[in-house]
C-alpha cells in the first residue's frame, strides 16, 4: 500500500526510476556513440541528475503552498535514495547479470548526477517560492 501511493504522487519519478533499472541491466548494443569518450559515464550523469531534478520537482510541486514541506524527506527521498539506488544498480550489474559489469565510476557519475539535480531543485524551490 505504500509504494502504491508513492507511485500515484510521484508518477514520473516512479517511471524513471523503473526506466534506469531496466536500461541498466539489459544487454547494450554497440552503437557509433560509443566511441565517444566516457559516452557511458555522461549517460550516467545525466540519467541520475534527471531523476533527481524529477523528484524534486513533483515534491515541490506538491507541497508548493503547505507548510508540511519538509527538507529530511526531500533529502532523503531526493537525494539518499537515488544514490543508493545507484550503487546498488552496479552491485546488480557485477553480481546478478552476465552481460553488465559494475563500475565503481559509474557509481560516482550517478552521485555527481544527484548532486546536479539537486542544485536544480533548489533553483526551483526558489522559482515556485517567488
Amino acid at each position: 500500500m505504500f509504494l502504491a501511493k508513492k507511485i500515484k504522487k510521484y508518477p514520473l519519478s516512479s517511471l524513471l526510476v523503473a526506466a534506469i533499472w531496466v536500461v541498466c541491466l539489459i544487454p547494450v548494443p554497440e552503437t557509433p556513440l560509443s566511441e565517444i569518450n566516457f559516452f557511458d559515464k555522461w549517460t550516467h550523469f545525466v540519467m541520475y541528475g534527471t531523476l533527481t531534478s524529477v523528484i524534486w520537482f513533483e515534491y515541490l510541486r506538491r507541497h508548493k503552498k503547505s507548510k508540511t514541506f519538509q527538507w529530511k524527506a526531500l533529502l532523503i527521498g531526493g537525494m539518499l535514495c537515488p544514490v543508493i539506488m545507484g550503487g546498488l544498480i552496479e552491485l546488480a550489474q557485477a553480481y546478478l547479470t552476465t552481460c553488465r559489469s559494475g563500475d565503481w565510476f559509474d557509481f560516482l557519475c550517478n552521485s555527481l548526477g544527484v548532486l546536479l539535480g539537486c542544485l536544480i531543485g533548489l533553483i526551483l524551490r526558489a522559482i515556485l517560492r517567488g
